[in-house]
């Protein structure tokens, strides 16, 4: 009789397999609608989504949402209508390997290269000569202090910033503690390519909600619109190649937290406070030491790393107090 664990061995590489190719999960109708509400334009080879609502009449102001890490545009879904209340134009995108967006692999996926796609898309929408208000999340912040260096060095075809708004950012690398799983992707090697293949909606649910208030846990419908949009065109495959921003951050962080210090653009910081990746006090004492210019809205204690789906209500409110400030 063959051991034991010949069996087990045997029987569990054709579940393997069939695990591996089952394809991603249907839309939720939330999410269809958010898709479906959107267009695509093309940046090279890459296709990218992105939503462009008209909102106020009365109003001439424009601004672009910029998403965090694993997600993705849909993060704003819940201050979306009040954001169109205020402003002319709502703009979004999936940056690509996220969301909705193409995510090729191999590719060298860069923060350099999400600007560029930023900048890209407002020539697609005819916005090149436009003021944009910026407001950024996580990964997002990261594109925005690039864009910011690139207004502030007036390079040709920069994105002209009206005002910068940052939340719950690695804006600071020394400040900045990423996940266990996000260290072991971006430094993983020949381990990265496995892992990512055995990504399942457990272990996503679950390593996500640690960066989530325990009051303000999403619901399981929003946990699997999540992981819906990761899965969708095999996202969990390019995500050891997307953390390499991580790295980016520290090997450019002169660059980037210089972008910051020396602008003269209207700088805002909303911030939850019980965030373990940017975490109180530490982070907040650095951002207001290094940039004591900038205005900040701390939002209540039990707000964690999503500040605008934990608190939508306080995040519009402090975005809003903000931008009629100037």
């Amino acid at each position: 009789m063959k051991e034991w664990w010949i069996q087990v061995g045997l029987l569990s590489i054709p579940l393997l397999a069939v695990y591996l190719h089952i394809p991603p999960p249907k839309l939720s109708p939330a999410l269809h609608s958010w898709r479906a509400s959107g267009r695509y334009f093309t940046f090279k080879t890459q296709n990218i989504f992105y939503r462009d609502s008209s909102g106020a009449l009365g109003s001439s102001d424009i601004v672009v949402l910029l998403h965090g890490f694993p997600t993705s545009s849909y993060d704003w879904y819940k201050i979306w209508e009040g954001l169109t209340q205020r402003f002319h134009r709502v703009i979004a995108l999936d940056f690509v390997g996220f969301g909705f967006s193409d995510k090729p692999r191999p590719h060298r996926y860069s923060i350099f290269e999400q600007a560029n796609i930023v900048e890209g898309l407002l020539g697609h929408l005819g916005l090149r000569n436009q003021r944009i208000n910026l407001l950024s999340h996580d990964y997002g912040d990261t594109v925005a202090q690039e864009l910011l260096h690139r207004y502030e060095h007036n390079k040709t075809g920069c994105v002209l910033i009206n005002s910068l708004c940052l939340s719950n950012g690695g804006i600071f690398p020394e400040t900045h503690y990423p996940r266990f799983i996000q260290k072991i992707l971006k430094d993983g090697g020949l381990l990265s390519p496995i892992i990512t293949r055995l990504m399942n909606y457990y272990f996503f649910s679950r390593g996500l909600g640690a960066v989530f208030g325990p009051y303000t846990q999403p619901s399981a419908a929003e946990y699997w619109d999540m992981w819906t949009a990761i899965r969708t065109n095999d996202g969990n495959l390019v995500v050891d190649s997307i953390l390499q921003y991580i790295n980016q951050r520290k090997k450019h962080r002169d660059r980037w937290v210089g972008a910051l210090t020396s602008t003269s653009v209207p700088l805002h910081l909303i911030y939850g406070p019980l965030d373990p990746v940017n975490p109180y006090p530490e982070f907040l004492q650095l951002y207001r030491k290094v940039l004591p210019m900038s205005t900040v809205s701390v939002l209540d204690d039990h707000i964690s790393h999503y500040p605008q789906l934990e608190d939508p209500m306080g995040f519009l409110n402090a975005y809003l107090n903000f931008i009629n400030s100037f």
